[in-house]
């Protein structure tokens, strides 16, 4: 298949809001795909790449050559190329790796060089998530949608999906189970404002589990034989850069297992470090910080899955197999006053919050439901806009992504503001509508796709958190923010100063 056609498609796919006509079009596409590259073409739709990691990063694709006048590579053909990007290590591979890039960009036309390099930053916007993505392999294959989620659950990548649904249909899906040394998507949970409203969104039927949200890192690991295996959320395999989870859980009782948590680095009192301490050390190795984890789920032991068994009797084997100091502390309670304790014990001890976890609720895996439901405190700051990016996909033509700032200095002398981070989340269609019109109104003057805007605008923004970081200069980032309303009844003058968001801090 020539990649043009799959770039074509994509296009297609992002004009459109309608997931129907998204999920007939990804279908259409499947139908025609050859046997042999339904993988590659389902995991460029799905907006990721089979090789995971290619060593290209932004930087990597920042100047691209001259885009070739017309289509004439295949899918095949670029899926070789970039595993070859992904096998060059050692010395001499950065200018090998450029020379690769080149020679790979300039065989594509524009269209197909600006999917490409979504594909490989991770910045792919079309609108099709992976579950549309399922529903139009099954639309393709002509097979139960709930057959190819159930296999979906038991797959890290999409493409093996749907070779099976297209190429053996339904006994071909059915035979996707748990396996130990290969990752399941983690379970996900749905959220709620607060504790009673998740309490009443488990709805469970007796007593229900409330578990400590840590704030570290996910981790799903396999121990086969001696053999140990780190997965992180997005089923990355790290285990080389934990060798104290991979110690901890080879000296655990049993035999094979697959355990679910999370990895923390904690401070000498047992108190939990900021995020990116954990998230620096799981990127790297040769580190000497000691990180510990922290588990909460098993979903196999000793030869057997449990993905199928209720939570209550995954727990009373995840306590027989794990030491307490292993485990995330918890809590089985009928009593709506006691999750609310828990809570703010929670909040206070330096975590995220809690998970309410329905004990009658088998392991979903890649689902999020109403089984697990997460609590965390909101916290909210009037910032001011500094700028906006103009939006790619289905927000092509509104400006979208909003740089957020925090008031420095006296109000009654020349302001300035310290840029915290961005966001384009919690923004409705009309909302875009009105900051388009608002924000060209305020424009200073533009770089690239980025208008630089009056410092005028408040918005008030929620998030979940803060961490230090050294692309801004107040040496502070807000985590997962998202728009909650623009404020017109505040001025610049009114918003949130960074001593504010200092203390907070």
């Amino acid at each position: 298949m020539q990649f043009a056609r799959l770039v074509s498609v994509s296009q297609q796919v992002a004009a459109t809001r309608a997931r129907t006509t998204k999920r007939a079009l990804i279908a259409g596409l499947l139908r025609e795909t050859p046997p042999d590259e339904v993988e590659i073409v389902t995991a460029y739709l799905s907006g990721t790449l089979r090789q995971r990691r290619t060593g290209v990063g932004w930087r990597g694709v920042a100047d691209l050559p001259a885009p070739a006048p017309e289509p004439g590579i295949g899918v095949a053909e670029v899926d070789a190329a970039l595993e070859h990007l992904a096998g060059l290590a050692g010395e001499g591979s950065g200018t090998a790796r450029r020379a690769a890039v080149a020679r790979l960009f300039g065989q594509l036309t524009t269209d197909e060089q600006r999917y490409l390099r979504g594909l490989v930053t991770g910045e792919v916007r079309q609108g099709a998530l992976d579950s549309v993505v399922l529903d139009a392999i099954a639309e393709a294959a002509g097979v139960p949608a709930a057959a190819v989620r159930r296999a979906a659950m038991f797959s890290a990548l999409t493409g093996p999906v749907a070779v099976a649904a297209l190429v053996g249909g339904e006994d071909a899906l059915a035979a996707f189970d748990l396996e130990v040394g290969r990752p399941v998507r983690p379970m996900l949970a749905s959220s709620a404002p607060d504790v009673p409203a998740g309490v009443a969104k488990v709805a469970a039927a007796g007593p229900l589990v409330v578990d400590t949200k840590l704030d570290g890192i996910r981790i799903q690991v396999h121990r086969r034989g001696d053999e140990v295996l780190v997965f992180t959320r997005s089923l990355d395999e790290i285990g080389e850069r934990l060798p104290d989870v991979v110690e901890a859980v080879r000296a655990l009782p049993g035999g094979d297992l697959v355990l679910d948590g999370e990895a923390m680095t904690l401070a000498d009192d047992g108190t939990p470090r900021p995020f990116q301490d954990t998230a620096s050390r799981t990127s790297a190795s040769g580190r000497s910080d000691r990180v510990h984890p922290f588990f909460f789920d098993l979903l196999a032991h000793d030869g057997e899955s449990l993905v199928h068994q209720p939570a209550r009797d995954r727990l009373v084997r995840l306590d027989a197999v794990v030491p307490v100091d292993q485990r995330t502390v918890r809590l089985e309670t009928e009593d709506a006053d006691a999750v609310t304790g828990f809570f703010a014990e929670a909040v206070a001890s330096g975590q995220e919050g809690v998970i309410l976890k329905d004990l009658g609720a088998p392991y979903a895996a890649g689902r999020r439901g109403s089984a697990w439901v997460k609590v965390k405190p909101r916290h909210t700051l009037d910032l001011v806009v500094l700028a906006v990016e103009w939006g790619s996909g289905r927000r092509q033509g509104w400006l979208s992504n909003i740089w957020l700032g925090a008031r420095e200095g006296d109000a009654n002398s020349d302001q300035t503001f310290v840029m915290l981070g961005k966001t384009f989340k919690g923004m409705t269609d009309e909302v875009l509508a009105w900051q388009t019109e608002r924000f060209l109104a305020l424009e200073t003057h533009r770089e690239g796709h980025v208008v630089h805007v009056r410092p005028e605008q408040v918005v008030e923004i929620a998030f979940d958190g803060l961490q230090r970081s050294t692309r801004y200069a107040g040496g502070l980032a807000l985590r997962f923010a998202r728009v909650v309303r623009y404020r017109d009844d505040k001025t610049a003058d009114e918003a949130d100063t960074i001593e504010t968001v200092r203390a907070l801090a």
